[in-house]
């Protein structure tokens, strides 16, 4: 494991598309204490942070053969923030977590060309949406509120919501297609 411990970040990531397990136990053993930690400053909570950085190398362990990454760090703060952003949604918690603004401080995942590229296919495919499907979704996802507070803010029932949120993210996986990690956390 010494010799893994002098390998790049890059060479690292090779060596997992190859199935080999000490490269990504390098890996989870270079990156799990620093993405636990930007989990932690953001939830507050062990045992949700925990389980997020834990969700993480499991994807990235069951997807080894498919990641395309030129900047493995950036790539796994990257997906923790949007691992965490699922997270906040789903929790109780979410009005505390979002009170402290945690994303308004942006590092350099903000510059990241597939932060960059994710965003905009995102944007572009808003875009398309109909105006309908556009509002749910950015209520949803931007102003992070729950299907029930859609329904009641638009006055249609939350099924419709429910189904058009489905429909929605089911197109939205399909048009990242490439970036399937990322549609995976959408």
């Amino acid at each position: 494991m010494d010799a893994y411990s002098e390998y790049t970040d890059q060479e690292l990531t090779d060596l997992l598309k190859q199935d080999d397990r000490e490269a990504f136990n390098q890996i989870y053993n270079r990156y799990v204490q620093y993405l636990y930690q930007y989990a932690f400053n953001i939830l507050k909570d062990e045992d949700e942070c925990t389980d997020a950085v834990q969700d993480i190398f499991v994807w990235l362990w069951e997807n080894r053969r498919k990641i395309n990454v030129s900047i493995l760090k950036g790539y796994l703060i990257s997906a923790v923030k949007y691992k965490l952003t699922r997270v906040i949604q789903s929790s109780k918690r979410r009005s505390e977590i979002l009170s402290l603004n945690p994303f308004k401080e942006e590092s350099f995942i903000e510059d990241s060309l597939e932060i960059k590229e994710l965003k905009q296919a995102i944007h572009e495919f808003v875009l398309g949406l109909p105006e309908r499907a556009r509002m749910i979704f950015e209520m949803s996802r931007n102003e992070y509120l729950s299907n029930k507070e859609i329904a009641a803010r638009l006055n249609i029932s939350e099924k419709t919501v429910e189904n058009q949120m489905t429909i929605v993210l089911k197109k939205l996986k399909l048009g990242l297609g490439k970036m399937s990690f990322w549609s995976t956390l959408i």
